[in-house]
């Protein structure tokens, strides 16, 4: 499918590897945007047994804004956010789709949220007690939707 999983300032090491697991199944890229809550050196990664992780097609970035630049402009992008109007399921996602998720205590920074309203996208839950879900839970939710689509 070619879709791109963006990480914007992760925090727990262990969502990451578990993105990246699913990012390698599914051949989708890796965008990690720093500043990261964990480190992904090799010695890192080797230690925590991410054995397949030099198979993954990851990259860092300095900044989300950096990121924003280098993109193609017209690369369709999706924003996940609880805040979103519409659920995933009211979107088509084009092979190529870049997919932003926010950093697992704060989500999304607003002016992003802002600025890409029209492009954001909420997983619907149906329980008000739940506060949101795990990140890699979103990721795999968003990803296979994504596949199944182009299907």
């Amino acid at each position: 499918m070619n879709f791109h999983v963006v990480l914007v300032e992760p925090e727990i090491p262990q969502n990451t590897g578990s993105v990246g697991r699913l990012c390698l199944a599914t051949g989708c890229t890796l965008h990690l945007i720093e500043p990261l809550g964990f480190d992904v050196s090799e010695a890192a990664v080797r230690r925590a047994g991410l054995d397949y992780w030099e198979h993954l097609d990851v990259w860092k970035h300095p900044s989300i804004e950096t990121f924003l630049e280098t993109i193609p402009a017209d690369a369709p992008k999706v924003f996940l956010s609880k805040k979103a109007g519409r659920t995933i399921y009211e979107r088509k996602y084009a092979p190529g789709t870049y997919f932003f998720f926010g950093k697992e205590t704060a989500g999304l920074p607003d002016w992003i949220l802002n600025r890409y309203a029209a492009d954001s996208v909420r997983i619907p839950m149906f329980d008000a007690r739940v506060r949101s879900l795990n990140l890699s839970t979103a990721v795999g939710i968003i990803i296979y939707e994504g596949i199944r689509q182009n299907s």
